[in-house]
C-alpha cells in the first residue's frame, strides 16, 4: 500500500524510458569506499572552522566577520545541493562525482593561494557548490542496498561521512600548529585528486533512465516539497539541529582561545573527542531499520536540548571535562537525528533520490550557513552563554514542533515496515 507521502509525490516526476543501471548489490568493501570517500571530500568544508582566527587576522578580517569564512562556503554548497545534486537523476553519477572532485581540487588551490578575504571567500564558496559530491555518493549507495538493510548500511556510510565531518577539525588544527593555516588546504587537494582517481577505476557506473531535461528537473523542485509532508517535517527537524551544530563549532574556537587559552593542539584534542558522536550514525541506521524513528527523534532532540544547557554551565564553572561531555553528547544526537532524517527520505520514490536528496540537505546547510555567520558575532558582542541559548533554542523550536506530529504520522508510516514507501503511485 502507498504511503501519503508516497502517494501525494507527482506522478509526472516519475522517469519514463529504460531502467537505471547499477550494480547489484553493495558489498562490505564498496560500503567501505563509499564511507571513506564520503568523509574526506565533506570535511573540506570544516577545515577552516577551528582555523577562524588565524585566517580571519592573516587576511584583515573582523573577529564579528570571521563566520562569513564557514558561511559562504555553506552557502555554496546549499547552492550545490540545490543545482547540480538533481543531476544525479539525469546524468551517469560515476562521471558527476569525479568532475564535482575536480571542481574541489580547484577550490581547494584557490583557497591556499588566497592573498584577500576576497579571493579566500570566492575559493572557499566554490569548494563548497563541488563538495555536493559526497551528496551524490550517499543516495547513489541507497539504490545499491536492498530494502531490509538499507537504514544499516546508511548508517554505516554515514558515519564515515560524519566522522570526516567530526576529524576534519583536529585535523586542521594539527597542521596548521605545524605548518600554518594554508598547509590543511594544500594537503587536501592532493588527497582529492587522489581519490577522484581512485572512485573512477572502482565506482559502478549508474545511468539514471532518461526523462525530463535539466530545466524540468530543476522545475519539479517546488511541486516535490509541496507533495512531500516528510520531506518538509524532516528538513525543519534536521536543519534546526544542524543550526545549533555550526553554531556551536563556529564560535567554540574563539571562546575556548579565550576562556581555557587552548592552542591549536587544545583546539584539535577538544575536536577529537567530538568527533566520538559519530559513532551514533550506525546506531541510528539500526533503529530506522527497526521501526524506531520517532523514538529515535524525540530522544535526539531532548537530548540536544540538554547538551546546550550543559555547555553554557560548563564555561560559567570553567569545566572543561563538562564541554567535552556536552559536545560529544551534542554531536551523536545530531548525527543520529540526521540519519534517521536520511533513512525515512531514502524510503520515498527512488526515481525522485536525488532531488529529495538535494532538497533536504539544501534546507539544512542553509540554516546552518545563516547560523555560522550569526553566532560569530553573537559570540564577539554577546558571549558564550548567548550562542548556547541561540543554538538550544533551534533544537528546541524542533522538538515542539516534533510535538506535533501523530504518532502514525509519515515516519511511522515510512520505517522499515512500510515498503509501499518505494513506489511512486
Amino acid at each position: 500500500m502507498p504511503t501519503p507521502e508516497s502517494s501525494s509525490l507527482p506522478a509526472a516526476d516519475a522517469p519514463v524510458g529504460p531502467p537505471a543501471v547499477a550494480a547489484p548489490g553493495l558489498s562490505a568493501g564498496m560500503v567501505f569506499v563509499f564511507a571513506v570517500a564520503s568523509g574526506l571530500t565533506v570535511a573540506n568544508i570544516y577545515y577552516a572552522q577551528p582555523l577562524l582566527g588565524p585566517i580571519s587576522a592573516s587576511l584583515g578580517m573582523h573577529a564579528g566577520t570571521a563566520g562569513l569564512i564557514m558561511t559562504l562556503t555553506q552557502l555554496g554548497y546549499g547552492a550545490g545541493l540545490l543545482l547540480l545534486v538533481p543531476l544525479a537523476d539525469m546524468v551517469e553519477n560515476r562521471r558527476l562525482i569525479v568532475t564535482l572532485m575536480g571542481g574541489v581540487v580547484l577550490g581547494l588551490a584557490g583557497v591556499a593561494c588566497a592573498g584577500s578575504a576576497a579571493e579566500f571567500l570566492a575559493a572557499s564558496f566554490l569548494v563548497g557548490v563541488s563538495t555536493v559530491a559526497t551528496q551524490v555518493l550517499v543516495p547513489f549507495a541507497s539504490q545499491l542496498a536492498p530494502d531490509a538493510t538499507r537504514g544499516r548500511m546508511v548508517g554505516n556510510i554515514m558515519a564515515g561521512l560524519l566522522a570526516g565531518i567530526m576529524l576534519a577539525r583536529p585535523l586542521a588544527s594539527a597542521v596548521a600548529s605545524a605548518w600554518g593555516w594554508r598547509a590543511i588546504f594544500v594537503v587536501s587537494a592532493v588527497a582529492m585528486a587522489a581519490l577522484a582517481l581512485l572512485l573512477w577505476r572502482v565506482l559502478p557506473q549508474r545511468r539514471p533512465a532518461g526523462g525530463a531535461g535539466y530545466a524540468a528537473t530543476i522545475a519539479s523542485l517546488p511541486g516535490i516539497v509541496r507533495a512531500t509532508p516528510l520531506l518538509r517535517r524532516r528538513s525543519l527537524y534536521q536543519s534546526m539541529m544542524f543550526a545549533g551544530f555550526q553554531a556551536f563549532w563556529t564560535a567554540s574556537p574563539l571562546m575556548l582561545a579565550r576562556e581555557f587559552g587552548l592552542d591549536q593542539r587544545g583546539l584539535a584534542l577538544f575536536a577529537f573527542a567530538g568527533a566520538s558522536g559519530a559513532l551514533a550514525a550506525p546506531l541510528a541506521g539500526r533503529l530506522a531499520d527497526r521501526g524506531l524513528t520517532r523514538l529515535g527523534t524525540g530522544a535526539a532532540q531532548a537530548a540536544g536540548v540538554l547538551a546546550f544547557a550543559g555547555a553554557a554551565l560548563s564555561v560559567h564553572w570553567h569545566s572543561l571535562a563538562g564541554l567535552v561531555l556536552s559536545v560529544v553528547l551534542l554531536d551523536a544526537v545530531v548525527q543520529l537525528n540526521h540519519v534517521l532524517g536520511l533513512r525515512s527520505i531514502y524510503m520515498l520514490a527512488p526515481a525522485l533520490r536525488g532531488r529529495l536528496n538535494g532538497l533536504y540537505m539544501a534546507c539544512i546547510f542553509v540554516c546552518g550557513a545563516a547560523a555560522s555567520g550569526l553566532s560569530a558575532a553573537v559570540y564577539a558582542f554577546r558571549g558564550w552563554t548567548a550562542v548556547c541559548l541561540l543554538g538550544g533554542g533551534l533544537i528546541l523550536l524542533a522538538f515542539v514542533y516534533f510535538l506535533t506530529e501523530r504518532r502514525d504520522g509519515p515516519i511511522q508510516q515510512n520505517d522499515a515496515r512500510a515498503p509501499g514507501a518505494e513506489a511512486v503511485r
